[in-house]
């Protein structure tokens, strides 16, 4: 792999982490460095870091509020 490649990946923990998990990206990158930006979008679809991702998590914390919220006012409606 090339010398570039190999510090960028270094730079970043989260990078790092996903070429030790997902060996083939490895070879991918040694054949064709330009696949770079494909492996950084592979790699925060792996972490769950897109931007769907953080609106699904977002819904569900205000669905979870949602239902605390009718769970408290059922028990003081009942008292």
């Amino acid at each position: 792999m090339r010398k570039e490649v190999i510090e960028y990946i270094e730079q970043n923990q989260e990078l790092r982490n996903f070429i030790r998990e997902q060996p083939h990206w490895y070879r991918k990158l040694s054949r064709n460095p330009m696949d770079l930006q494909a492996f950084e979008i592979a790699s925060l679809h792996y972490h769950r870091k897109t931007i769907p991702h953080h609106v699904e998590k977002f819904n569900n914390g205000v669905q979870m509020a949602s239902m605390m919220m009718g769970m408290f006012q059922a028990m003081n409606s009942q008292t």
